[in-house]
């Protein structure tokens, strides 16, 4: 037991905490994270979050809590804020691995098994999939919830109900509801599937309760006596039905959506997760073999809350990280049994899917080549050295397939993962600083006069405030934008460039500039962005620019 653990171990070091602080805190919902965070630390207000120093009711406090205790013990920096991230993709792993390697009592009797192997294949899929290692790397909650929502989901499942309460409270406490409503409906259909086998513990999931409510509520019980009912309305109907249900706070997506979404998240086991359960599905199809009991869990463990997502029209990317652990689970064993079975369906399936996944490193190795111009916060030689090492994985890969020794199989493909990943994150992500937010802060320092108003205009929105120190205007429309610079007083307005004549022109207003720099919105990069990358259209230039010269 202890190879499989330090060897996670190491994965997840390299996977989620190598250059944690390298990348400055990006300009989306990490952002409001971080600096909201930071502002608990300088306020000294522990119960209500503000973020740009508002107060800040749409998410619950745990993250910020944990978040500004590790501020307090290494100051406000950017691997600070997204530990927590980092350690619960840390936790997911062994957590998975747990589960894989002692799956949870049920009818099918004494004859299953799990192998060692399947299950620290498991972990090492979770260690290195796309989704884990993203979310790992940015101050958000989502990951923590999945850990919290998994570790809830194997408790119960295990019959350590009391774990299960304080996972969930925790998890209430992280994000909210979704806490308690993805657990409940993996758990309600997987009881009501054995319920005559295996009858529910009352006294232990009512004492789950208690432990879920002394846990959960008392935040909410003192944001209530801090705001009134308005809290209420405001978080559990507006940030969570309203999100769910309508489209105030997303615009809607197609019924489809996730589907790319798992196909990327699970990156680069993906191929592996498109061949292999064809042959599985055509004999389920064909009654040759039936669903086992634990496949039955892990089935609906991973595809009921999909279904949730998917029915939801407020859709987000990372909403679907807990699925990612079952999937991880059933693509382990999968692959472990055709490697064990090596008969001649096994070896072709095997063989198409690693040959597949080797031509997606070399697709890889080339787009981060051809992007190269825009990563203009790396330097060129970590972008030629990674672009050589997705390379490297390729021709590993191609080699595996060719050769077939899949016992080689579960370390090759793992080591090559990590490669992969890092080689994007170091080759294109991070690197020089200081980044163009903290130049843009470093020009608030220089110009702004006294306690004059800053406005950002579709730009830095979220992070400016976290390296500035300092409150800004969220200009949200055009006309608000005009309102600013025509103000009487001197102002400041961060705005990209290419708004900014029509700015001038509709305000009447000729703007003094005081200086700009140069920013790729990693927030922005989609698949045609790395396939025609077009550093004119790509690369933006933002200003900083005062409606009237500086006074005296």
């Amino acid at each position: 037991m202890r190879r499989p653990v330090l060897t996670l171990l190491f994965l997840c070091s390299l996977t989620f905490f190598l250059g944690l602080g390298r990348q400055a805190i990006t300009d989306s919902d990490e952002g409001f994270y971080a600096e909201a965070a930071r502002e608990m630390v300088e306020g000294g207000d522990w119960i209500t979050p503000h973020f740009n120093y508002e107060e800040r009711w749409q998410k619950p406090v745990l993250y910020y809590w944990i978040t500004a205790a590790a501020y307090v013990l290494t100051g406000p920096t950017e691997q600070a804020a997204r530990w927590w991230s980092a350690l619960s993709g840390l936790g997911l792993v062994l957590l998975t691995w747990a589960a894989a390697r002692r799956p949870t009592p049920g009818p099918a009797g004494p004859g299953r098994h799990v192998t060692e192997e399947a299950a620290w294949l498991a972990g090492a899929i979770v260690a290195t999939c796309f989704g884990c290692f993203a979310m790992a790397r940015l101050a958000l909650p989502d990951l923590p919830l999945a850990f919290l929502v998994t570790l809830a989901i194997w408790s119960a499942l295990e019959d350590r109900w009391r774990l299960a309460g304080a996972a969930a409270g925790l998890g209430f406490a992280m994000k909210g509801p979704l806490a308690i409503a993805l657990p409940a409906m993996v758990l309600v259909p997987i009881w009501w599937r054995e319920r005559r086998l295996q009858a529910l513990p009352w006294r232990e999931v009512a004492l789950a309760a208690v432990i879920f409510a002394v846990v959960g509520l008392p935040w909410y019980g003192a944001m209530t006596l801090q705001h009134g009912v308005a809290y209420l309305n405001s978080f559990f109907v507006g940030d969570n039905l309203e999100r769910f249900a309508t489209d105030r706070f997303n615009e809607p997506r197609p019924l489809w959506f996730y589907v790319p979404i798992v196909i990327g998240g699970m990156l680069p086991w993906s191929m592996y997760l498109a061949v292999l359960p064809w042959r599985s599905i055509r004999d389920l199809l064909r009654r040759t073999r039936q669903v086992s009991a634990d496949e039955w869990r892990l089935l609906v463990w991973a595809f009921v809350p999909l279904l949730f997502f998917t029915l939801s029209i407020g859709k987000q990317p990372r909403y679907i990280l807990p699925v990612l652990p079952p999937l991880g689970i059933l693509l382990a064993r999968s692959l472990t049994k055709r490697i064990a079975a090596a008969d001649r369906p096994a070896r072709r399936e095997l063989a198409i899917a690693t040959g597949a996944t080797a031509a997606l490193y070399a697709a890889f190795a080339v787009l981060l080549l051809r992007a190269q111009p825009l990563f203009i916060t790396t330097a060129p030689v970590l972008t030629l050295t990674g672009a050589a090492a997705i390379a490297g994985g390729a021709l590993a890969l191609g080699s595996l397939a060719a050769t077939r020794r899949w016992r080689a199989l579960p370390v090759t493909t793992t080591a090559c993962a990590a490669v992969l990943l890092l080689s994007i994150q170091f080759g294109a992500l991070a690197g020089r600083r200081p980044e163009a937010v903290e130049q843009m802060a470093a020009l608030l320092r220089q110009y702004r006069q006294g306690d004059q108003p800053v406005g950002l205009y579709r730009v830095f929105v979220r992070n400016l405030a976290f390296y500035s120190r300092s409150a800004q205007i969220d200009l949200f429309g055009e006309s608000q934008a005009l309102d600013f610079l025509k103000s009487p007083d001197r102002v400041l307005l961060v705005v990209r460039d290419v708004d900014l004549p029509r700015l001038e022109a509709m305000s009447g207003v000729i703007t003094q500039r005081l200086g700009e720099v140069q920013y790729l919105n990693t927030n922005n990069i989609r698949v045609r962005t790395v396939l025609s990358p077009a550093p004119s259209q790509n690369l933006e230039r933002v200003l900083l620019v005062a409606n009237r010269a500086a006074g005296p």
